[in-house]
């Protein structure tokens, strides 16, 4: 008799050891790909946490990149009203200028004749006033007509408005009309630097003619220098005026430059941007107009759908957040991640929301059970 039950006993064994084995094993087999199940073992050893989603108020650090800009009113061209030889100049591009220093000296035969002119008009008017007072007596006592009184206080305005017509001439050339002599007659004048700047363009070189619409040189106030910013569409409502943000170059990235967001275009050109106008806090020598730059601008996404870091996975150039289905199933949901801020993210995928229980944390230890079930 023992010997039959010694046998019915070991096939019983074996058979509730098999069934064991193949209930283990349809517990972790996955319903379809995106699915994974788990034992109340493995997820405590793995840390996994099941929670809700949250409304947070999410603060990211928007990226953006630019040129130096000047504006037009720092931007000077230095043209001369009256042609001329260029007789000196000691100008080179970046070479920084002082507000008055001389730039160039031009000389030409008409700058001659132009003081001439002035101080033979000068000496007349002198004459012209003389015989209108003379005259003035004479018409008083009826010495002589109207008609000649009249003729000679013509003659004075006319010389007192030739004089004036002069005198502005000669200003415009840089000549002191005050100390201007016969003595002193200079066929050379001084042009001087409007500006305290820089030099960014020097289009002439010496002996040569210059025409009054040639630019002679190219002045840069580099005090009021601007960041332009380029936005895309997606990104304009972010900004606002009065924004704070922080510039650096590629050659020193840890070297910040604050400035503040003083413009903001409302027209998008082909590429659906706008520009961004920005003024440096402080003014640094070595930011030159055209050099390009960086800029980094807090912005916030208010009550954006938020989970811990960790909860999101990427797999194939995807994002995806596990979602819990009861009795230790758990779904890869694909979403679309948006900003990072203080270890959430911020998370949009199809019926998700603040009800929805995710795994919070350690949710890469489900990706990982699942691919490697997957395999098997």
């Amino acid at each position: 008799m023992i010997r039959y039950i010694l046998p019915l006993v070991a096939t019983v064994c074996i058979t509730a050891c098999g069934s064991k084995k193949q209930e283990e094993k349809k517990a972790e087999a996955p319903a379809d790909e995106t699915t994974v199940s788990v034992t109340e073992a493995q997820i405590k050893n793995a840390g996994i946490a099941v929670g809700k989603p949250e409304k947070r108020d999410m603060a990211t650090t928007l990226t953006l990149n630019g040129t130096i800009d000047v504006p037009p009113q720092n931007m000077i061209s230095v043209s001369f009203p009256l042609g001329g030889y260029l007789k000196s100049t000691s100008l080179l591009p970046g070479m920084h200028v002082n507000k008055g220093q001389v730039l160039a000296v031009l000389e030409d035969m008409q700058f001659i004749q132009l003081q001439q002119d002035y101080l033979t008009a000068k000496a007349k008017l002198v004459v012209a006033e003389a015989e209108h007072s003379r005259q003035q007596e004479l018409n008083s006592s009826k010495a002589s007509s109207d008609k000649v009184f009249q003729q000679a206080r013509a003659e004075m305005e006319t010389q007192r408005i030739l004089v004036k017509a002069l005198q502005q001439k000669l200003s415009l050339l840089g000549i002191d009309t005050e100390k201007l002599t016969e003595s002193n007659l200079s066929k050379s004048v001084n042009i001087y630097s409007p500006i305290n700047g820089f030099v960014s363009k020097v289009n002439v070189n010496m002996g040569k003619y210059t025409s009054p619409t040639d630019v002679l040189f190219e002045l840069v106030n580099p005090e009021d220098i601007h960041l332009n910013l380029t936005v895309f569409e997606k990104d304009v409502a972010l900004l606002s005026e009065g924004q704070k943000i922080m510039a650096y170059t590629n050659n020193k990235p840890k070297e910040k430059h604050e400035a503040e967001i003083i413009l903001i275009s409302r027209s998008l050109d082909n590429n659906r941007a706008a520009e961004v106008h920005c003024h440096f806090e402080e003014y640094d020598k070595t930011l030159l107009p055209g050099m390009f730059m960086n800029a980094e601008v807090s912005v916030k996404n208010s009550n954006a759908l938020a989970v811990p870091e960790e909860a999101v996975v990427r797999w194939q150039n995807e994002y995806y957040v596990f979602e819990a289905k009861g009795n230790n199933i758990f779904s890869m949901v694909k979403i679309k991640p948006g900003a990072i801020s203080n270890g959430w993210q911020e998370i949009e995928g199809d019926n998700i929301n603040t009800s929805s229980s995710l795994v919070l944390k350690n949710a890469y230890a489900l990706l990982m059970k699942m691919k490697n079930t997957a395999e098997e």
